[in-house]
């Protein structure tokens, strides 16, 4: 994979101050898959190149990480075959590692250009794309590019196969180096339609933390969003809320002056806020997050000093070193680190680890679990561990008619999604059988019509009933 990067910036050369690599020599770095290279074929004061050379190593490619176990399926076919490593996410994950300092906006000698709009002229020989020439141009012009993308043919000597999905790019225009980096770092990925890696929550904060100040306005924000997410709805989805709220600024009032408008809150914050507030209001000093994912309320957890311990659960053992990894585990006082333990654990089974806390979570969790196994986890969360209070948050279906690109579940992995009369329902039979009050709550924008995005439960023990903790089983 080959990237490069010209410049005629007076004096050019002055762009390996920008990518803090020196023109003279030739630099070696390994990354995912291979080895990165850095070198310029030219470098004159009228004109620099700067390129990057990806060497993939299949072998490599195809070996696990420490303490992954090797993929199935054939295992010969991982090392023999003849698939073109062609510009993809492995590229800007060499560009990440790499280009670090640059993609930033950093440079100690030359940081006053670091803010200067330069003449760039970038070229990817070989870039997989989904749809065309066509999205390339729908992509990267709205950004101020000039835009040349050819179409590669499948085969020059026979015209009538017709072209392959590959195209050379060529860009150019004046801009911010860290601008130009931004956007092949977050647009090769969604021309490719593909990562090499899973893809987490995380994700979305990459995202958003390299489209900043052009992703929020840009005309195909949808197409990358779901692209760069890998097609998963629920991340896109939180990824376009929150720059929805990050953009909602001024606007012109009646009056004719502008008024600051107030910023709309993601859905996915309003529901944490209204689930550490349930929380909050209970008292609870010894709290559980069952179905804990990468970590997103742990970290919140942790950081209020109210709850002196707190557990985190989930049957995957990679949400939980995605979740350790957010919280920094490794750099945590002795003090912080005793109040917090992750464990891996079945919901739909019994795990005396989990008896006797004040309160449990089980937010956007139920939702995962076929509806036939939710009798067991019921009888494993409000029988068995039988916390004094139980905070259950789930969408609300009905509301799904307000995504206009929505079709289906707001979840690929969802087994169901409930209306508001079968939520109430199932919060009314799981107190009947375990002894629990239950009180309803919106949240997130209440829709006069079909109610709010999210809905959320707060059990409680009905310290009335002589129920025991395995009530109901």
């Amino acid at each position: 994979m080959l990237l490069t990067i010209s410049t005629t910036h007076t004096p050019a050369t002055d762009l390996g101050y920008l990518l803090v690599k020196h023109p003279d020599r030739v630099q070696s770095f390994a990354t995912t898959g291979g080895t990165a290279y850095v070198f310029y074929p030219e470098a004159t004061a009228d004109r620099c190149t700067a390129a990057l050379l990806l060497d993939v190593d299949p072998v490599e490619l195809a070996r696990p990480s420490k303490g992954q176990k090797s993929p199935d399926g054939f295992s010969l076919g991982r090392y023999v075959n003849d698939r073109p490593y062609a510009a993809s996410s492995l590229l800007t994950v060499a560009m990440g590692r790499v280009f670090r300092s640059a993609l930033k906006g950093a440079s100690r000698d030359r940081a006053d250009l670091v803010d200067t709009a330069i003449p760039l002229e970038i070229e990817v020989p070989a870039l997989p794309c989904r749809g065309g020439a066509d999205v390339v141009g729908r992509l990267f012009a709205p950004l101020g590019w000039t835009v040349d993308a050819v179409p590669v043919p499948l085969d020059p000597a026979f015209p009538d196969w017709g072209d392959s999905r590959y195209v050379r790019l060529r860009l150019t225009g004046t801009l911010r180096l860290a601008e130009a980096l931004n956007h092949l770092y977050v647009l090769l990925p969604v021309l490719d339609d593909a990562k090499h890696y899973w893809v987490a929550e995380d994700e979305v904060d990459k995202l958003l933390r390299a489209g900043d100040g052009w992703l929020g306005g840009h005309p195909e924000r949808e197409l990358i969003a779901r692209r760069y997410l890998a097609g998963r709805r629920s991340l896109a989805q939180s990824a376009l809320e929150r720059l929805q709220a990050a953009d909602g600024v001024a606007e012109e009032a009646d009056d004719g002056h502008p008024e600051e408008v107030e910023r709309k809150k993601p859905l996915v914050t309003l529901r944490k806020e209204a689930v550490l507030a349930a929380l909050a209001g209970s008292g609870a000093s010894r709290v559980l997050d069952l179905g804990c994912g990468p970590g997103a309320l742990l970290e919140d957890l942790l950081a209020d000093r109210r709850y002196a311990e707190i557990v985190g659960a989930d049957v995957s053992s990679v949400s939980l070193a995605l979740a350790e990894r957010r919280l920094r585990f490794d750099r945590m006082p002795d003090r912080q680190r005793a109040r917090i333990t992750l464990i891996q654990s079945a919901l739909t089974y019994h795990d005396d680890r989990l008896k006797g806390f004040d309160a449990a979570v089980l937010m956007e969790v139920v939702e995962h679990v076929d509806e036939v196994r939710l009798p067991a986890l019921e009888r494993a969360v409000f029988g068995h561990a039988a916390p004094r209070t139980v905070i259950v948050t789930t969408p609300n279906v009905e509301y799904n008619v307000r995504y206009e690109s929505l079709d289906g579940h707001r979840h690929d992995d969802h087994r169901f999604e409930w209306t508001r009369a079968e939520f109430a329902a199932w919060t009314a039979r799981v107190c009947a059988a375990y002894g629990y009050t239950a009180e309803l709550r919106p949240v997130g924008e209440d829709d006069p019509q079909v109610g709010s995005p999210t809905q959320l439960a707060i059990f409680h023990q009905d310290t009335t009933t002589a129920l025991t903790g395995e009530a109901g089983a």
